[in-house]
């Protein structure tokens, strides 16, 4: 199984496209089989603080399997448009305005059906396209991000982290003014970005604690973190300088906003198609805990583990990799290929 990730900048497996979906430019990348045959389509949807390129680990043995793999950089990442809010709505960076960018993106490149695979906010993204296009999506799987029904009440990131998940206190921090303002700078944003991907100091420090957020005193303290090569670092911090760091926090400032449209899914709270679940045991924000109880809405479930922290995808590709191929060819994908 190929493990070999895909380079940033120029690698003949993929190539870098843009479409203009629902009034928004969109980055992703492409990539297939060199035949130009494949059985089927899968979109990877990656989370905060990565892009498209958080998948370079999968995207070859996707390819290897024969689908055509489709990365988008969601919306305010990398290479898409990253509208002000205001004046801009903040529904712009939910779940249901993502959504229907996949559906239209799907549209577009001619994919009746696709497969859908989410990290972090992409899992989130990726359980409820299921359900707002339940027409478009036949398989989902989820890694480190277990599946949260819609709820009928409102509960704020303050109620969450007062109560049974001290552990998103960090996205308050996200959410407010301090962050976007420290990270301006090429420089700020190349210091953040490297303590974010495993980058330490000489005491043990780091550049993010769950429940403080970003630790922005420590960052020029930090070391090279491991799980980004220089060429990838580069790229990622060019990249999240297009933009700067504005459109990527909105995420963390929709969370009423997705409350509000999700009030239209409460009675299609079950996903019926196959899905799987990797956790990721040492996740120290998705903790393993939360995942408890799926079953109960995800009917033809598959679990699979790493002994890995958030960035399963990089630390432990291959073990990743070995969990959703295994899935995938019990699905029926991987056999011949057709147009």
């Amino acid at each position: 199984m190929a493990t070999t990730p895909i380079d940033p900048v120029l690698d003949p497996r993929v190539v870098h496209r843009t479409a203009l979906l629902n009034g928004h430019t969109y980055h992703y990348l492409l990539g297939a089989p060199a035949d130009g045959r494949f059985n089927a389509t899968i979109f990877l949807i990656h989370g905060w603080p990565d892009l498209s390129m958080g998948w370079r680990y999968q995207i070859p043995f996707l390819i290897e399997m024969r689908f055509r793999v489709v990365a988008p950089d969601l919306m305010g990442f990398g290479g898409t448009d990253a509208p002000r809010v205001p004046p801009n709505p903040i529904n712009l960076y939910g779940y249901k305005r993502a959504a229907d960018d996949i559906a239209e993106l799907a549209r577009q490149l001619g994919a009746p059906k696709i497969v859908l695979g989410g990290h972090d906010w992409g899992g989130f993204v990726v359980w409820r396209t299921a359900q707002w296009h339940p027409e478009l999506v036949t398989h989902v799987f989820s890694v480190c991000t277990p599946y949260t029904e819609p709820h009928e009440h409102y509960h704020s990131t303050e109620d969450l982290v007062k109560g049974p998940l001290p552990q998103f206190g960090y996205q308050l921090h996200l959410a407010g003014p301090d962050v976007e303002a420290a990270l301006r700078t090429e420089e700020q944003i190349r210091l953040f970005l490297n303590g974010i991907y495993g980058g330490k100091g000489p005491n043990g420090e780091r550049a993010f604690d769950p429940v403080k957020g970003v630790l922005l005193d420590n960052l020029p303290k930090l070391g090279k973190g491991r799980l980004l090569s220089d060429k990838e670092l580069d790229y990622y911090v060019k990249q999240y300088s297009r933009n700067g760091m504005h459109g990527t926090l909105n995420w963390y400032r929709a969370r009423k906003a997705n409350w509000e449209e999700d009030l239209e899914l409460i009675n299609r709270k079950t996903i019926s198609i196959p899905t799987l679940f990797v956790q990721a045991n040492y996740d120290s924000v998705l903790q393993p805990s939360m995942a408890r109880g799926m079953e109960k809405y995800l009917t033809n479930l598959s679990k699979g583990e790493v002994n890995a922290n958030h960035w399963a995808l990089t630390q432990k590709p291959a073990e990743v990799n070995r969990i959703v191929k295994g899935w995938l060819e019990r699905m029926g994908f991987g056999m011949k290929s057709s147009l």
